[in-house]
C-alpha cells in the first residue's frame, strides 16, 4: 500500500491560483496542538504563480524542502529559490528563541516564518500546511487558496512528545511507519519510540546475529481476541527490517523533526532471541518463538559474559542504525523464577554478593548504562529498570523483593505502571522521567477506559511535584501495543485520533489547553484523515466525548 503526503486534500497552491481575497473570523481559525498566542487579522494571503521562497542559514533547509516539496508535488511547478527579504515567503533567523518554538507572521503579501533552529522552522511550516489544510475544507473555487492573515507565537511545553508503536506483536511495515511519521509531524510530536524486539518476534535484522531474523521474527500462529481466550489465528506471521529499510525510515523521519528511539528489550520479553540462540536463555532449553501473548519463562543469562557480549554487539549495531540520543533497553516486567532455580545463576550471585534477582537485574541494567554512555548515548527503561516491585498483581511477581541496588543516575526512568509517587520520587532523585502511566496513555486500552477527554486531561507532571524538578520531567508518550492489533486498520483506529490529545498535552500549556476548542480543531483535522483513508475511531458524534 501506498499512502499519499498531503496529495489528496492540501491540493492548494495551483497554478490557477485566484487572486480573491476574504475575511477569517477568529471563530473560524484552530490549530492543533494550540499556540500559546494566536491573533487572526482581517485579511488573507493568496498563493499563485508567482511564490518565492527566501532561505539562507542552513538550518532553513529541511524546512523550506518540505515546502518545495509541497509545491512541487501539488503544481508540477518548481518556486524560485531566493536570498532576499522581498521574497513572498521568507525564513527569518530569531536569536532566544526556545528549542523548536517559532513565529508565523502572514501578512496579505508576505509570509515570515521565525526561528532559532531547525524544529523551529519546520514546526511554522506545518502551522502554514495546517492552516492551507484548513481553509481547504469549506471553501469556494474562488477562495480556497487563501491562508488568514495572523500571527502565531509558540513553542513547546515539554520536549519529548512521543509516540510508541510496537512491531513485535505484529509487523506492519515501512509505508504505515511513514504514514504515522507524517501525522506525527503535522502535530508536532518529535520522538517515535519503535518497540522491534519482545517475545513475539525480533523485527531488526542484527548483521552478526542473522538468526534473530531468519527465526526470531516468524511465529507459527498467533493467539487472537484478548489474554488467555484459548483461540488461535491458525496462521503464521513473520517480517522484519531490514538495515537499509531501518536507514530510509530514520532518515525519513529526521527529515520531519522525528527522533527514532529504538527499543531493545532485556533482560525479560526475549523469547524470540533466545528461540535464535539457545545459549541466550537461562534454562538452556530450545523454545519456539512463543504464539501465546504475555510473559514468558524464560530471561537473558545475564551471569554470562557471552550474553553480555551478544547485548553490546546488538547495541553497537544499533548506535550504527540510530542517531538517536537515547537508546530504550525494556527492562519491564522481568519474571526471576527462572533465575531463581538455576543453580548456576544462584552461584554467581552468592559469589558476587549479590542478594536477590531484583539486584542482580539492576546491575546489570547498571553495566549496559555504562556500555552506552561510553558510545555516546544514554539509556532509558521502562520504572521496573529501578528495582522496584510494581507488579504485586502478577501472582508470579507477589513475593519479589526490591531492589537495594541503586540505578545509575544518567538513565531516563520511563514511568509507566506503579504509585504515582515512585514517578516523584525517582524526579526528586534528579532522574529524568518520561511519563506514560498505563492508565493514561495506553492506546490499546479501549475508548471506554480511555476516552478522548481523559487522554486529553493527562499531565505528565506529577501532582504536587516541586517546581524546582518539573526540569525532569521531559515530558510524554502514549503507546500503542499491538497484541491484539493484528492489522495497520486496527492500530490507526487505536490511535486515532487520541495522538491527537496527546499531542496537544506534550505541546500546550495547561493554562491555554480547551477541550471544546481541541475538539473544533479535531473535526477539521479528520478531513485530511478521511482524504488519507486513516481508520479512525469516530468518537467526536459520541454524547460523552
Amino acid at each position: 500500500m501506498r499512502y499519499p503526503i498531503f496529495t489528496v486534500v492540501l491540493l492548494f497552491l495551483m497554478c490557477s491560483c485566484t487572486n480573491s481575497s476574504k475575511t477569517f473570523l477568529p471563530s473560524e481559525v484552530s490549530m492543533l496542538p494550540k499556540p500559546l498566542k494566536l491573533v487572526v487579522e482581517k485579511q488573507s494571503f493568496v498563493f499563485d504563480k508567482t511564490i518565492d521562497i527566501s532561505t539562507g542559514a542552513d538550518d532553513q533547509i529541511m524546512a523550506a524542502d518540505h515546502l518545495v516539496n509541497l509545491l512541487i508535488n501539488t503544481t508540477g511547478y518548481t518556486p524560485e529559490l531566493v536570498n532576499n527579504d522581498k521574497a513572498s515567503i521568507v525564513f527569518s533567523q530569531v536569536d532566544g528563541l526556545p528549542k523548536e518554538g517559532y513565529q508565523l507572521h502572514i501578512k496579505p503579501k508576505k509570509i515570515i516564518i521565525k526561528a532559532s533552529d531547525a524544529g523551529g522552522y519546520f514546526y511554522g511550516v506545518q502551522s502554514l500546511k495546517y492552516l492551507l489544510l484548513q481553509n481547504t475544507i469549506a471553501a469556494t473555487e474562488e477562495t480556497k487558496w487563501l491562508v488568514p492573515c495572523l500571527s502565531i507565537e509558540d513553542a513547546p511545553r515539554f520536549k519529548w512528545r512521543a509516540y510508541m508503536l510496537d512491531e513485535s506483536r505484529y509487523f506492519h511495515g515501512e509505508d504505515f511507519v511513514k504514514l504515522l511519521l507524517d501525522q506525527m509531524a503535522l502535530m508536532k510530536m518529535n520522538v517515535f519510540h519503535w518497540h522491534l524486539t519482545d517475545d513475539a518476534g525480533w523485527r531488526i535484522e542484527i548483521k552478526k546475529y542473522p538468526l534473530l531474523t531468519e527465526i526470531g521474527s516468524h511465529r507459527a500462529n498467533s493467539e487472537i481476541e484478548t489474554w488467555k481466550s484459548g483461540k488461535l489465528s491458525g496462521k503464521s506471521h513473520s517480517g522484519f527490517y531490514t538495515q537499509e529499510q531501518i536507514k530510509e525510515i530514520v532518515a525519513y523521519a529526521a527529515d520531519r523533526n522525528i527522533t527514532i528511539v529504538p527499543e531493545f528489550e532485556m533482560p525479560g520479553h526475549a523469547s524470540a532471541a533466545i528461540a535464535a540462540y539457545t545459549w541466550l536463555g537461562t534454562a538452556g532449553r530450545d523454545i519456539e518463538v512463543p504464539v501465546i501473548f504475555g510473559r514468558h519463562y524464560d530471561n537473558y543469562d545475564i551471569t554470562k559474559p557471552e550474553v553480555e557480549q551478544f547485548v553490546k554487539d546488538v547495541l553497537l549495531e544499533l548506535f550504527e542504525l540510530f542517531p538517536s540520543e537515547v537508546i530504550h533497553i525494556g527492562g519491564d516486567e522481568v519474571g526471576y523464577e527462572v533465575w531463581d532455580n538455576a543453580a548456576h545463576v544462584q552461584k554467581y550471585m552468592k559469589e558476587n554478593n549479590i542478594k536477590t534477582s531484583a539486584d542482580l537485574q539492576v546491575g546489570f541494567t547498571n553495566k549496559i548504562s555504562k556500555f552506552i554512555a561510553e558510545n555516546g548515548r544514554r539509556m532509558m527503561g521502562w520504572n521496573e529498570i529501578m528495582g522496584i516491585n510494581v507488579h504485586q498483581d502478577f501472582e508470579e511477581k507477589k513475593n519479589d523483593v526490591d531492589a537495594e541496588t541503586q540505578l545509575a543516575k544518567n538513565v531516563i526512568v520511563h514511568f509507566w505502571k506503579g504509585n504515582v509517587d515512585l514517578a516523584t520520587e525517582a524526579a526528586e532523585k534528579g532522574y529524568g522521567i518520561v511519563n506514560s502511566l498505563h492508565s493514561e496513555t495506553y492506546l490499546d486500552y479501549t475508548y471506554e477506559s480511555i476516552s478522548l477527554e481523559k487522554a486529553y486531561s493527562f499531565d505528565p507532571v506529577p501532582e504536587g511535584l516541586d517546581k524546582r524538578f518539573h526540569k525532569n520531567i521531559y515530558g510524554l508518550g502514549c503507546q500503542m501495543w499491538s497484541e491484539w492489533t493484528p492489522t495497520y486498520q486496527d492500530v490507526a483506529y487505536q490511535t486515532f485520533p487520541r495522538i491527537a490529545a496527546y499531542a496537544e498535552v506534550g505541546w500546550t500549556t495547561i493554562e491555554n489547553k480547551d477541550f471544546d476548542t481541541f475538539q473544533a480543531a479535531l473535526k477539521k483535522l479528520q478531513y485530511h484523515w478521511d482524504a488519507l483513508g486513516i481508520n479512525y475511531a469516530k468518537v467526536l458524534d459520541n454524547a460523552d466525548n
